[in-house]
């Protein structure tokens, strides 16, 4: 697994969350979300198992909606302990990038 799988396996639930916050999103269209802000190497099937784990956790909820344009889709949608999740990441990401950032430096060097 490379370096930058590794790092984005770590922080993609924040992402996820981050996304559903703003607004309901079904599957495909969260991953498409993810790669239109830059994380091209986001699929479908790295997004399944997240969602499913998020679900378990019971920090997003699922809910079958018809489509206008085909089978009907499941939406995601942020619960009060997802909330709370995503503050604990955004508080903890924003703790340690800072400082993670003047280590390594930036790539003007």
């Amino acid at each position: 697994m490379s370096i930058r799988s590794q790092l984005l396996k770590g922080i993609l639930d924040g992402c996820v969350l981050a996304i559903i916050e703003e607004e309901e999103v079904y599957g495909y269209e969260l991953s498409k979300k993810l790669q239109s802000a830059g994380l091209e190497d986001v699929s479908e099937g790295t997004i399944y198992p997240v969602l499913l784990r998020l679900q378990k956790n019971k920090f997003i909820v699922g809910e079958m909606r018809p489509s206008q344009t085909g089978p009907n889709r499941k939406y995601y949608g942020i619960t009060e302990e997802g909330k709370q999740a995503l503050e604990i990441i955004r508080k903890e990401w924003n703790q340690i990038a800072t400082p993670i950032s003047n280590i390594l430096g930036s790539d003007e060097r």
